[in-house]
């Protein structure tokens, strides 16, 4: 006998759901806005978050209807089923499991690295910045060992020689638990401490160089942090509220171009929220990519030496941030929305790379007969940046097909 299917909500509304990582352009601010919209156009079966990101569609409303989250970035998709599908289970390991287990791992590894990182002690700017350069040297060093790849990419860059040692260990027992429910929860609260301990600003484009005293301080503040404290922190947290089943509805993940996406779905509502501007989210979010792919990838290089970014070689390049390529991006994006017979949340700004009006004009082009909305907020969108143009005021637009 098939089990029968839950209900599902018809009047979306946003349930509390933990946040992992800093995510510029998150619409997690104004979720009840987008919500907003969705529901005027949703008639039930299943929601295509088409370009989830940070995946906070599928955390405000996974426990009400059907999510098939997508994105091309892979870190995304480990977000988003840990949304939709952790549950607390028996047998389930503890903060504590994961941790004893990676400490073992960090203790057995450390005598290797052949630096002293004790930033308590560093008080003069040259003696800083000596010690960030001997871990940045990593990158050139050989090791016989599996599971290095942060210590060997990433010390003394957003993160120390140390924190990439626990970085490495936890990523490494994660992979015990990669057949269970547990294990996005584990890679994507790793994100978190990731991004809490990094002396970025929240994304991983470049870091950042104690050029002053002041800067020294500052960045001194996330040298210091213990990232298995941050871990532990987060996966209890997340744990306590975490139900005992497993979800009733049958969600999906795929990280797939949004074209092949929507190849997939049909019958639906698709929520879309492409890139608004010309930077590349795989310049950001570079170091989560490689977190989950734990590939070893060849890092960009100019004129023989490495990029300060430590960016992957091979990043996607969306047709969405780049002025030659938008229009016929959401040419395509209509029309193959359109194909699946479904409804349309469409998520953009008056600041994006190209204008209202036009997106407008290609809805009607691309959905003839159909209704064509659109919805405005006032809304700040967070540029991650530690200048005065940290958040921006900007008009969010949601353009509803119907």
């Amino acid at each position: 006998m098939l089990a029968e299917e839950p209900p599902i909500c018809l009047n979306l509304q946003e349930q509390p759901y933990p946040h992992f990582i800093k995510y510029m352009g998150s619409k997690s601010k104004i979720m009840g806005f987008v919500l907003e919209g969705i529901n005027e156009v949703y008639r039930g079966g299943e929601i295509c978050d088409l370009f989830a990101g940070s995946a906070s569609l599928a955390g405000a409303i996974g426990h009400q209807a059907p999510i098939h989250s997508n994105d091309i970035q892979t870190y995304s998709s480990i977000l988003a089923q840990t949304y939709l599908d952790a549950y607390r289970y028996q047998g389930m390991p503890s903060s504590t499991d994961i941790l004893l287990a990676a400490e073992q791992i960090v203790s057995a590894n450390t005598a290797e690295l052949g630096i002293k990182i004790d930033y308590q002690s560093i008080t003069s700017l040259s003696d800083f910045n000596e010690l960030e350069l001997k871990q940045q040297g990593l990158i050139r060093r050989s090791f016989s060992r599996d599971w290095h790849l942060f210590v060997k990419y990433y010390s003394g860059t957003w993160w120390t020689a140390e924190q990439c040692l626990w970085i490495d260990a936890i990523r490494e027992v994660a992979e015990q638990y990669k057949n269970e429910p547990c294990y996005p929860l584990v890679i994507s609260t790793l994100m978190y401490a990731m991004a809490y301990t990094s002396q970025g600003t929240g994304h991983y484009a470049q870091y950042r160089d104690a050029k002053t005293e002041s800067s020294m301080k500052d960045i001194s503040i996330y040298r210091r942090r213990s990232l298995p404290d941050y871990f532990r922190r987060k996966f209890d947290a997340v744990c306590s509220v975490l139900g005992n089943e497993p979800s009733k509805f049958s969600h999906k993940t795929t990280t797939l171009d949004y074209h092949d996406c929507l190849r997939h779905f049909s019958g639906g509502t698709v929520y879309a929220d492409p890139p608004y501007c010309f930077v590349h989210y795989s310049r950001f979010y570079h170091a989560i990519e490689t977190l989950v792919l734990y590939d070893y990838p060849t890092i960009q290089s100019k004129g023989g030496k490495v990029v300060k970014g430590r960016y992957r070689d091979e990043r996607h390049q969306s047709p969405f941030c780049i002025k030659t390529q938008v229009k016929q991006a959401f040419a395509d994006l209509f029309a193959g929305v359109w194909e699946t017979d479904s409804n349309l949340a469409l998520s953009y700004s008056n600041t994006g790379m190209i204008s209202i009006e036009e997106i407008h004009e290609l809805a009607k082009v691309y959905f003839p007969g159909r209704k064509v909305e659109l919805l405005l907020t006032d809304h700040q969108h967070m540029t991650l940046g530690r200048q005065f143009d940290r958040h921006r005021n900007v008009e969010e637009c949601l353009f509803l097909v119907s």
